[in-house]
């Protein structure tokens, strides 16, 4: 028997007859089913090889500046937060000392004193900041941004209305920094 019937005669010896042959390939195959994308990548790599070295590089090099544009973008929101807090904390407290100065200028107090100027200069500096005083007699009362001291009944309304502003609200762009102390009429 020549080398080549004995290779012939052993892989006959391997399977029983009428059994197609088992080989080690399609063996794994049946036991585990192979993604599609798997395959796919790894007929792209056997064909244009494995990534070269500065391909690996070059795609380490964009996902750090990716990162890098991301956390500048986060440090310079936290910065914007940070500094809108600041400013709010700081004009919260000088509101009461506005507050006694708006009282002395309504009641004539400030009429050519000095003070009316420090006045201006404040009101002026809070409106730099985005500072707006709300709530007056006759708006339409809102739990939200007013607090109410007293309700009065009133048969001249339909709704809550202010009926008086013992102290005016502040509202710093969108926020609000301190509701406004009211007296409320409600509909009787």
């Amino acid at each position: 028997m020549t080398e080549q019937q004995k290779g012939n005669a052993d892989s006959e010896e391997s399977f029983e007859y009428g059994e197609p042959p088992v080989s080690s390939e399609s063996s794994a195959s049946a036991e585990s089913p192979v993604d599609p994308l798997d395959q796919a990548l790894a007929d792209l790599v056997d064909e244009t090889g494995p990534i070269s070295k500065e391909a690996e590089l070059l795609a380490d090099l964009q996902r750090l500046q990716a990162e890098f544009v991301n956390y500048k973008a986060r440090v310079e929101r936290d910065r914007d937060v940070a500094r809108s807090a600041a400013i709010a904390e700081v004009l919260r407290a000088v509101l009461p000392a506005l507050d006694d100065l708006t009282r002395a200028e309504a009641h004539g107090d400030l009429e050519g004193s000095p003070f009316a100027a420090v006045v201006t200069k404040l009101r002026n500096a809070g409106d730099k900041f985005g500072l707006k005083q709300f709530a007056a007699k006759g708006d339409k009362f809102d739990p939200e941004i007013h607090n109410a001291l007293v309700q009065t009944p009133n048969p001249e309304v339909t709704e809550n209305v202010i009926a008086d502003v013992v102290e005016p609200g502040f509202m710093l762009g969108e926020k609000l920094l301190r509701p406004a102390m009211v007296a409320v009429f409600i509909p009787a």
